[in-house]
């Protein structure tokens, strides 16, 4: 008989093994072997039998036996046999009743001696046990009232509550454009944004995403409409489509709403009454955040080609091991029935095209994108003179380009991520009959940014960023006209860390001409804008 009791609680393998030599094929081996039981022989083995530690150390077990798994617990675990002395196990012999008895009895009494010392460990820690226990019983009663209360079982809310208080200093040659200009945009505003998040999930694969929005800086410091013109306006600046309305601020609207959902193969899908082309783009080639100051240095150094449309769309897209690909459509004047004012596939759609092609691996990314806009598409970040052709002119059509992409270094490394971005755009004409125009338009306009990060900056979770660049400016115009219309802008930020839900944001930026081409000839205008911006997650 290879087994011998030895102190473990290996109760369940033994017993197993134990049954198995009680069924009645054992039995009848059992009943013969006991006639010839020599209670001596038993007694010697049990005195030459030696404790293993490994079943390595067995000569005749092999993984590929049916027990190994069963015996490895026993041997390496619990302790529970023990082999001949020559390191053989011999689990062909039969087991005889008596010794099946034998180990059996041995490891009920080891449980014995383990539940006495769990009975007094718990008397001994009855106290902490006791706090313990109501713990976890007020929890499960906290838990329970949260679940009375939610008012949807697949629906998680999220809110971001923003105020920024800032103001804008206007300088330059032309003192009665400065003196109007602080007149009429430089005072200090206090401003707030508000986003309410509703995702819900289906399958736990999909989701869908209701953001309402609500703000009041239409005709702050920030919002685009002061003297700067829309270079100055921030991300986090909301202004709801007045439309036929005078006033329609502090209203709360539909931003967004969209459905997404796998396809399989690698392939997702969007579609939505209102959804970004943001949205519908498996990669965002930038480091550098989307939730600070200006809005331009969000677009990854191409806002042409990321121009976050914003309306009814779809989209598809296809990942696979680091690769992306994807292509979607936005009509921002897709719910417009009238077909010379909006509809899906009209010529007054302001709709947007884009095709991405990317790469992203753990640290870095880089992704190439073509974009197709026609008129009336707002273009974030743009001059007077820019803005006119995407917005104004009936019959153009924009071809935009991109190349974005990041490298962040490994955490606590000390230096900062990189995000770097260029744009090209070229733009065509038309007349009503499809002809080519003969008035001086802008033909060629380009783009680009550096962004600069670094994370745990002077403290654990505060965050230092910086970033440079040139927004969309005229470098060509047809009919033979130069362009002057380049011009500079930067960008400092430092983010302080106040609690897990609130954040502390002082900013500065600086504006060279943000007037471009429209800046009076051999004078200059500049912004300086100062903000502090509070953020509220919860």
């Amino acid at each position: 008989m290879p087994f011998s009791p030895v102190s473990s609680p290996g109760v369940g393998a033994v017993i197993r093994i134990a049954l198995a030599a009680l069924t009645p094929a054992a039995l009848v081996g059992g009943v013969a072997g006991a006639a010839e039981l020599n209670l001596a022989e038993l007694s010697r083995y049990g005195a030459s039998s030696y404790q293993l530690t490994s079943i390595q150390q067995f000569s005749d077990v092999r993984p590929g036996d049916w027990a190994y798994q069963a015996l490895s617990q026993l041997v390496e675990r619990y302790g529970c046999v023990a082999g001949y002395p020559a390191g053989s196990f011999r689990g062909g012999r039969a087991i005889s009743r008596y010794e099946a008895a034998a180990l059996l009895n041995a490891c009920l009494d080891r449980v014995s001696e383990v539940s006495d010392d769990l009975k007094a460990l718990m008397a001994e820690f009855e106290q902490e046990l006791a706090l313990l226990r109501g713990r976890v019983d007020g929890l499960e009663a906290r838990v329970g009232e949260l679940e009375a209360i939610r008012f949807a079982p697949t629906t998680k809310l999220g809110a971001l509550a923003t105020f920024v208080v800032g103001a804008n200093r206007f300088s330059g040659d032309d003192r009665e454009l400065v003196s109007s200009a602080n007149a009429s945009g430089g005072g200090t505003t206090f401003n707030y944004d508000v986003q309410l998040a509703f995702d819900t999930s289906f399958s736990g694969k999909d989701q869908l995403r209701l953001l309402l929005r609500s703000g009041n800086f239409a005709d702050s410091a920030f919002g685009g409409e002061g003297p700067g013109g829309p270079l100055s306006t921030l991300e986090i600046a909301f202004q709801e489509d007045c439309g036929i309305r005078a006033d329609c601020g502090d209203v709360v609207a539909v931003e967004k709403f969209f459905y997404r959902w796998p396809l399989g193969a690698g392939f997702t899908a969007v579609a939505g009454g209102r959804v970004g082309q943001e949205d519908m783009l498996p990669l965002w080639p930038s480091a550098y955040p989307a939730d600070t100051v200006l809005n331009v240095f969000t677009l990854n150094g191409a806002p042409a080609a990321y121009n976050k449309n914003l309306g009814p769309g779809g989209g598809l897209w296809w990942q696979n091991q680091g690769f992306s690909f994807a292509a979607n459509y936005v009509a921002a004047n897709g719910d417009v029935a009238e077909a010379v004012a909006g509809g899906i596939g009209t010529g007054a759609s302001a709709a947007t095209g884009t095709v991405q092609l990317g790469y992203a691996r753990e640290s870095w990314a880089v992704a190439a994108i073509w974009s197709r806009l026609q008129s009336g598409v707002g273009v974030p970040g743009t001059t007077p003179l820019t803005a006119a052709v995407y917005e104004g002119n009936p019959a153009v059509v924009t071809d935009a380009f991109g190349l974005s992409g990041y490298w962040q270094p490994a955490a606590g490394g000390g230096l900062p991520s990189i995000s770097a971005g260029w744009g090209l755009n070229r733009s065509r004409y038309g007349d009503s009959s499809g002809g080519e125009t003969t008035v001086a338009s802008l033909r060629t306009s380009q783009s680009w940014l550096v962004g600069l990060q670094w994370e745990d900056a002077f403290g654990k979770g505060h965050t230092l960023g910086a970033a440079v660049g040139q927004p969309v400016f005229a470098t060509a115009l047809s009919g033979g006209e130069t362009p002057d219309d380049g011009n500079v802008i930067l960008e400092g930020w430092y983010r302080l860390q106040v609690s897990d839900a609130i954040t502390v944001t002082p900013a500065v930026f600086w504006l060279s001409r943000p007037l471009g081409q429209a800046t009076p000839p051999g004078g200059s205008f500049a912004q300086l804008g100062a903000l502090l911006r509070t953020a509220f997650n919860f």
